[in-house]
């Protein structure tokens, strides 16, 4: 792996996109902090979190989505071809000995497609940044998930494919259709909701947010031993298409149930360090001893921004917190919304236990009372919480353009000379039979 050309040009690239997220990030933050350290009510806003982390290690996700692909399908793929893979499986060791090697190997490769990402948090810190570990911790965990999996499909797709080129074109279309299922899901109450749940970039966005589900890292982890299972059953060149096709579906049918049975998992834990995707304390216990179902009908279009902050204000803390949340939403379509027809647009209805109430707001102080209400609950009176200063900061981006555009490049470029030099040496005294 690291003699091959895909490992390095894509730590490369890697490099050049993290460098320009880093530090677009700098500059915007930069931005803000000069107006929040005069208001400190613009200051509770600022988050390293939403403003440095996560597009930082957005460069990580589109590496992840389009170039660690190509370096695990050629450890696949290149024994394929030269006829290598057919003298490996001979060898003394299961084949589930080897197919973890070689998730070992694209393990490692992601770790060094990581390190970029890693050096501008040392930046960051090195500059007098605040950082949460718990925060960066649970993000490193979603891009670690989202690439296990993506490594997964590329194991699955070299082993079936007759050339890497054909494998790499079957993962981008695995990858590239879930970003479909998600654009279509919008708003939709159905099927495509429900399978947009299961999709890679589902379970990225909710580290992303700053949320550690149980459920979703163990269906993560599920996945990927489906993957390497199919694996190992597609890539021994000796097996029947009989024995290939009998073991995948006892594997699939297995993997589907198992994941959907870890998705039920509501285990969720709130890693941000102002509590954003939570209640406060005295909601939450109150929230968690209602055991009937809660119904929420929203009568709101996909593209009505209220929709977003209905979303993060209120149904996915209820989500994180209730067992029995039930969220529909109608079918309003955009000509009625803009047309005026219809009272009930912008209304959301909560039911429970029979009672029912109605509001257009998407605050959490006006709709947690309602929801009380309706459930024959007093609420208590909110604990008292410290609240949230920010972390403004203002930093000069010039070091940080030379450390990502000039020396990580140089440095990079002489390993990978180093690399392919001392490969060089062996290969020559190979050659002249000095070494066998």
């Amino acid at each position: 792996m690291f003699l091959g050309r895909a490992l390095w040009t894509g730590i490369v690239i890697v490099l050049f996109l993290t460098g320009y997220s880093f530090i677009q990030a700098l500059t915007l933050y930069s931005e803000v902090s000069r107006s929040a350290l005069k208001l400190p009510e613009l200051a509770r806003g600022l988050s390293p979190l939403d403003g440095i982390f996560v597009p930082t290690f957005g460069a990580l996700y589109l590496a992840a989505t389009f170039l660690y692909p190509f370096v695990v399908i050629r450890m696949v793929g290149a024994e394929k071809q030269s006829g290598a893979l057919k003298m490996l499986i001979q060898l003394p060791y299961p084949m589930p000995v080897l197919i973890a090697a070689k998730l070992t190997a694209g393990v490692a490769a992601w770790m060094f497609m990581l390190l970029p990402c890693m050096s501008a948090l040392c930046f960051w810190w090195a500059v007098g940044g605040h950082i949460s570990a718990f925060e960066v911790t649970n993000l490193i965990l979603g891009h670690f998930l989202y690439a296990m999996v993506i490594a997964g499909i590329s194991l699955v797709a070299a082993s079936v494919s007759e050339d890497t080129a054909s494998a790499a074109i079957a993962t981008l279309g695995v990858t590239i259709g879930f970003w479909v299922l998600d654009f279509a899901s919008a708003g939709d109450d159905g099927l495509l909701r429900s399978l947009s749940e299961l999709s890679l970039t589902s379970v990225l966005r909710t580290f992303e947010r700053g949320v550690f589900s149980l459920g979703t890292a163990v269906s993560s982890l599920l996945a990927v031993l489906c993957f390497t299972t199919l694996t190992g059953i597609w890539i021994h060149p000796g097996r029947s298409a009989l024995y290939r096709w009998g073991r995948t579906t006892v594997v699939i049918i297995m993997a589907a149930i198992a994941i959907t049975a870890a998705a039920q998992v509501k285990l969720f834990c709130d890693a941000t360090e102002e509590r954003r995707n939570s209640f406060s304390v005295t909601d939450e216990v109150m929230l968690s001893s209602m055991r009937e179902q809660l119904y929420i009908g929203v009568h709101l279009t996909p593209e009505d921004p209220r929709l977003y902050d209905l979303q993060r204000s209120i149904l996915d803390k209820l989500k994180m917190i209730m067992q029995n949340v039930k969220i529909a939403f109608a079918d309003v379509g955009m000509n009625r919304a803009l047309t005026g027809s219809g009272d009930q647009y912008g209304q959301i209805v909560y039911r429970y236990n029979g009672r029912e109430a109605m509001s257009r707001s998407t605050s959490e102080k006006e709709v947690l009372p309602l929801i009380f209400e309706i459930a024959g609950l007093k609420r208590p009176i909110a604990e008292e919480t410290d609240t949230y200063s920010g972390y403004p900061l203002i930093v000069d981006t010039r070091w940080a353009k030379l450390w990502f555009y000039v020396l990580l490049p140089l440095a990079v470029l002489f390993f990978w000379y180093r690399t392919h030099c001392g490969t060089g040496i062996i290969r020559k005294n190979i050659t002249k039979g000095e070494i066998l």
